[in-house]
């Protein structure tokens, strides 16, 4: 068992650190007890369509799977590992050209094995989403130690 302290920082070290995370630019925004919110600014090389200069949406769903998981981990209190299982995306827009995505996202709902997870993307307004996501994810127990094989 870690304390909530230990919790909130192993989960702000995820939201940037993982590599695919650090190849996108993510940055944590903030974080709560079973919550986290996660920015990814404008690049030209995540561009979906040069024409628009609209970010991937490619790239909104790893921020809101990303995000999801970060919420994940602020509200548990041991070490584990996680898998989706379901990730339900709603597109309804379009982001804004050359603007950076936010995404917020919040656990609700932990199980012994399943953890249920709701969040949302923008650019400008949180009350105008990008995309919203509803989500389960697998909780895998005890994550492997660094450098442990399995």
């Amino acid at each position: 068992m870690i304390s909530p302290e230990e919790a909130l920082k192993a989960a702000a070290q995820m939201a940037t650190s993982v590599p695919h995370a650090a190849a996108l630019g993510f940055e944590l925004v903030s974080i709560g007890e079973s919550r986290g919110a996660i920015r990814t600014p404008w690049r030209e090389e995540l561009v979906g369509d040069p024409a628009t200069g609209v970010i991937a949406s490619g790239v909104v769903t790893a921020l809101l799977d990303h995000c999801c998981g970060l919420a994940i981990t602020a509200g548990r209190r041991d070490s584990f590992s996680t898998a989706t299982l379901d990730l339900r995306i709603d597109y309804m827009r379009p982001a804004a050209p050359r603007m950076g995505i936010v995404a917020s996202a919040h656990c609700y709902k932990l199980t012994r094995t399943i953890a249920f997870v709701r969040a949302q993307a923008w650019d400008a307004d949180p009350n105008d989403p990008i995309a919203t996501a509803q989500a389960a994810f697998i909780l895998n127990g005890p994550a492997p130690a660094p450098g442990a094989v399995s």
